[in-house]
């Protein structure tokens, strides 16, 4: 069910969520914006079809799945040929399927028939060469991919996020930040073994950077909650008795390597809470290694410490 990042650098398989944005209809009124305008920003594929056309429907489905799994470095826009004819005679389209790509305002390459796959696939790797070359989108493409990733993996989608991040490791062997999300994956799926090999195996120029360090931070607290025991059972210790403060920090743990972060600060706070200085001021303690983990900057890593903040100083 949740694979390793291919040791061999070959790459995984696409995740199929997100990206629908990436194909749309158009038609002849509107090719100025959805093309020619919008090819100012990333590539534009132009597939003129119909629906009578047997290798319009051979290729259409590949060059959708190809254009998807570009995640954004390229966009689709299918034309019906028999609903909008006008644009199709301009480019003096004689037989379909036609592709053409627009780069910049104007065409740049094209083919017509149905190719197979690795052909179409090698026609877009083209595209998204030229547009790195241009210095068209390359960053906002990473960040959009980075963004991409956490919302999968924050949706549960596990190995779509390590899919993606693996990815983007294979073009940027040194890029800390996809690194870590692998690890971050291993963690989450309860491979402890893997997440800990990755770590020790980090290449020399990333070993050191805030974001494998944070990751660490977070095999550390994963190994520590692995030995915590069953959520419903330290919840209903925790409700006998509020103030078994050993039982309420083992539920922290065991919700912290369940996922549910907040509800793991939560409960550390009303350890604190109820007394600050338990087991030599662990649950603080504790707190600050989920900082460390999550990052200084997260979100929930200020909430909380504004929250933490407040009650030491009331």
């Amino acid at each position: 069910m949740f694979s390793m990042p291919p040791a061999n650098g070959s790459k995984p398989a696409a995740p199929a969520a997100g990206a629908a944005d990436v194909v749309k209809d158009s038609s002849d009124r509107a090719f100025m914006a959805d093309v020619i305008e919008a090819s100012r920003d990333v590539p534009v594929i132009v597939d003129f079809w119909a629906p009578w056309c047997g290798p319009c429907k051979q290729l259409g489905p590949i060059i959708e799945k190809v254009v998807r799994a570009a995640k954004g470095a390229v966009r689709l826009v299918k034309i019906d040929t028999d609903a909008n004819p006008m644009i199709a005679s301009q480019l003096r389209v004689q037989s379909i399927p036609a592709v053409y790509a627009f780069f910049q305002g104007r065409p740049v390459d094209g083919f017509m028939g149905a190719l197979p796959e690795s052909q179409v696939k090698a026609f877009v790797d083209k595209l998204v060469a030229l547009a790195k070359q241009a210095g068209v989108g390359g960053d906002d493409m990473l960040d959009e991919a980075f963004a991409q990733a956490k919302e999968l993996m924050e949706g549960g989608d596990l190995q779509g996020a390590l899919d993606l991040y693996s990815q983007i490791l294979q073009a940027e062997p040194e890029n800390a930040q996809a690194y870590a999300g692998i690890v971050r994956c291993l963690i989450a799926a309860g491979d402890l073994e893997n997440a800990k090999q990755m770590l020790a195996q980090a290449p020399e120029a990333i070993a050191k950077d805030k974001e494998l360090a944070n990751v660490r931070a977070s095999l550390e607290v994963a190994e520590q909650a692995s030995n915590a025991g069953p959520i419903p059972e330290l919840m209903e210790k925790v409700a006998h008795d509020p103030n078994d403060h050993a039982a309420r920090f083992d539920l922290a743990m065991a919700l912290f390597a369940a996922g549910k972060r907040e509800a793991a600060v939560d409960e550390l706070l009303e350890i604190f809470k109820r007394d600050r200085t338990w087991n030599d001021d662990g649950a603080r303690k504790q707190l600050v290694k989920f900082f460390e983990a999550f990052g200084q900057t997260d979100p929930l890593t200020v909430k909380t410490r504004r929250r933490l903040s407040t009650m030491m100083f009331s």
